[in-house]
């Protein structure tokens, strides 16, 4: 199978997971200047083709390749929506970085034209969300289904995005043209975590309600938001995260009948009844690689999608339905945070 990716800036391919992958084949590399392309791919050991908006190798002349069957985009949010139809339209296979739209009509929108306009039994539309492969987190979520109703959850994620960091050194971040800023842009990572843990004792989050703020002027409009979430069984949670604060640390907690469990990177540990507490490291790693995978990584997600496109079953944790209840409850966060605090009801949750 061969991929071609595009992207917005070379960090997409600190890991390399396209090269590491045996089911896949890395063809070409778009992006919108040929010297972003260039810079891409002066860190790869084989050549390969270059497209780029400023020159005649464009977009749409890569469509065209009939050897080109998968495509993975990772350009700015504002701007993926376009690409991916186009790609889709080509009879081109598309794992599409998170989240899957700049807001939820975008993303609602999106997922119609998939499903009414695209074969999607054979033409995937995938979006990729690199949490809901992290063994520790799978791990803790089947944990917490062996343990009974789900009273209630607590995530926590603090931490200070500093001027100068590669997170926030590309020119779509520092002028920001879509909603939440960096908290639509990471945060929608922890969302995706906490469902995942969620989805472990069958609940998912049905209202919320939020405060915002912006403590550090170079993270606009907002960049820490304090919540409360209700849940579809009754019971209730927290959601924090700010990426410009003093505090520091992460915390991801589920409470259950029968006990509690918490995660953090690659410990969990698990609180039952009665019992000690056992903390358990469960490290990544993908089927045919020896040593682990590193944390953050977005190899296990990659393996996934090229698995299963070999397969011809897409993943269910890679689709465009996840994306999109992701989405929602940030939006929902958002929305909240602007009426100070007014519960905001969620349609689209999985």
């Amino acid at each position: 199978m061969s991929c071609w990716c595009a992207l917005g800036n070379v960090n997409h391919l600190d890991q390399p997971a396209v090269l590491q992958c045996p089911d896949l084949s890395l063809r070409a590399i778009y992006s919108r200047s040929q010297k972003s392309a260039q810079a891409v791919s002066s860190d790869l050991k084989d050549s390969v083709d270059l497209y780029s908006d400023d020159t005649s190798s464009t977009y749409g002349s890569l469509l065209s390749r009939s050897d080109i069957h998968a495509v993975i985009i990772a350009l700015p949010i504002h701007v993926q929506s376009s690409f991916i139809k186009a790609a889709l339209s080509a009879g081109k296979h598309v794992l599409a970085e998170k989240p899957l739209a700049p807001d939820v009509a975008a993303g609602k929108e999106l997922v119609d034209w998939y499903h009414a306009n695209i074969s999607t039994s054979t033409i995937n539309f995938s979006t990729a969300e690199q949490f809901r492969y992290y063994a520790a987190y799978n791990h803790a979520a089947k944990q917490i289904s062996t343990l009974g109703e789900v009273l209630g959850v607590k995530v926590r994620m603090h931490t200070c995005i500093q001027p100068g960091m590669k997170y926030i050194e590309t020119e779509w971040r520092k002028k920001t043209q879509h909603q939440g800023g960096f908290l639509l842009d990471a945060g929608v990572h922890f969302i995706a975590g906490t469902r995942m843990l969620l989805q472990g004792g069958g609940v998912k989050v049905e209202r919320v309600s939020a405060f915002t703020s912006l403590l550090q002027e170079y993270l606009p409009p907002v960049d820490t938001v304090d919540a409360g979430l209700r849940l579809s069984n009754g019971s209730t949670g927290t959601f924090s995260v700010s990426f410009g604060t003093t505090f520091g640390g992460a915390e991801w907690s589920v409470a259950c009948e029968g006990g509690t469990v918490s995660v953090d990177r690659t410990v969990v540990k698990i609180k039952v009844k009665g019992e000690e507490e056992r903390e358990e490291d469960v490290k990544d790693g993908v089927e045919g690689k020896e040593e682990h995978v590193p944390v953050g990584s977005v190899i296990p997600e990659v393996f996934a999608w090229a698995g299963s496109l070999k397969e011809g079953k897409w993943d269910a944790r890679q689709s465009v339905e996840e994306g999109l209840a992701d989405l929602e409850i940030l939006e929902a966060l958002l929305r909240s945070g602007e009426r100070g605090g007014e519960p905001v009801e969620l349609k689209y949750q999985v």
